[in-house]
């Protein structure tokens, strides 16, 4: 089974929420969709003050499988993206909640409602079957 933290929220596209301090969010892809994707090759993270809207594409990953769009959780404005996974894309396989980040956002609402760890998990598995 992936791992899923339960400090995190999920959604039912595989991106997972990080609430940072600042009130800023932090967003990345979870371990199960990079489990699905296999190595990856090449991340294309969204540019500093790029508006973004929730649920729409906002950042591209490559693997040697295919290539898929990452859906932002929220709309905002980007604050960064993740500056060493163009020269290191696998880091989001080695570390997806960590080091693997794709972007740092400022929410234009208020939090949407996620799936919980516990949810994410029976989704995965679900999926899984």
């Amino acid at each position: 089974m992936s791992k899923v933290p339960s400090d995190l929220k999920y959604t039912r596209t595989h991106e997972w929420l990080r609430l940072l301090p600042d009130g800023a969010v932090e967003v990345g892809i979870t371990d199960h969709a990079q489990h699905a994707l296999g190595d990856l090759v090449f991340v294309e993270v969204p540019e500093a003050g790029r508006k973004v809207c929730a649920g729409e594409p906002f950042a591209v990953i490559e693997s040697v499988k295919a290539a898929s769009d990452v859906y932002s959780p929220i709309s905002g404005e980007v604050l960064a993206g993740n500056p060493e996974l163009a020269s290191a894309p696998e880091t989001v396989n080695s570390d997806p909640y960590g080091r693997g980040w794709l972007a740092r956002l400022t929410p234009a609402d208020a939090l949407p409602e996620m799936l919980t760890a516990a949810e994410y998990e029976k989704l995965a598995a679900e999926e899984a079957d």
